[in-house]
């Protein structure tokens, strides 16, 4: 199976489960959040998230992707970007572990991610795509599944053009 990145919107991805860029309380919030929010059902969402009662940074949990193309959205609240040395990287990289593990324990074959924490958290795009792409990468390995980064904002699309070209394409 493979990874691929595109630039598109998430909340119209076709995959089984999308990534929701979470924060700790799993409430609505800005950006890629409040985008899946307001796409799946605002009100169904959030009691589902609330039903919930949170999630760690690094963490990840499911729920229904109720009115989104996708059957699940399953969040994982990212660090916000401190300058590197409180643990970010790591913490970065545990999203997309666990996303990933979550996405493989249910038996699904399909995720699409956001390019988590590089929106209002902070995280600068370079290091946030070359987190994503290695620890993607990494679990593909040895696991059968469909991986697209979703990246919304063009800029960051064409850095990843240049930085990972032959990961680059159409869903």
């Amino acid at each position: 199976m493979s990874l691929r990145i595109i630039w598109d919107d998430i909340t119209g991805m076709k995959t089984e489960a999308i990534v929701n860029a979470a924060n700790r309380q799993l409430l609505a919030g800005g950006g890629v959040c409040g985008a899946i929010f307001q796409r799946a059902g605002h009100e169904k969402l959030s009691r589902a998230c609330r039903e919930l009662g949170g999630c760690e940074t690094g963490e990840a949990v499911m729920t229904p992707g109720f009115n989104l193309p996708a059957s699940y959205v399953i969040h994982t609240p990212g660090p916000v970007w401190q300058g590197g040395g409180q643990g970010e990287a790591a913490l970065l990289k545990a999203c997309y572990e666990n996303a990933l593990s979550l996405a493989k324990e249910k038996g699904l074959k399909s995720l699409a991610f956001p390019l988590i924490s590089s929106g209002i958290y902070g995280y600068p795009p370079e290091q946030a795509l070359d987190v994503a792409v290695g620890a993607i990468e990494a679990f593909l390995k040895d696991q059968e599944m469909d991986v697209w980064l979703v990246l919304f904002d063009q800029s960051i699309f064409q850095l990843a053009l240049e930085t990972y070209p032959a990961l680059c394409g159409q869903k």
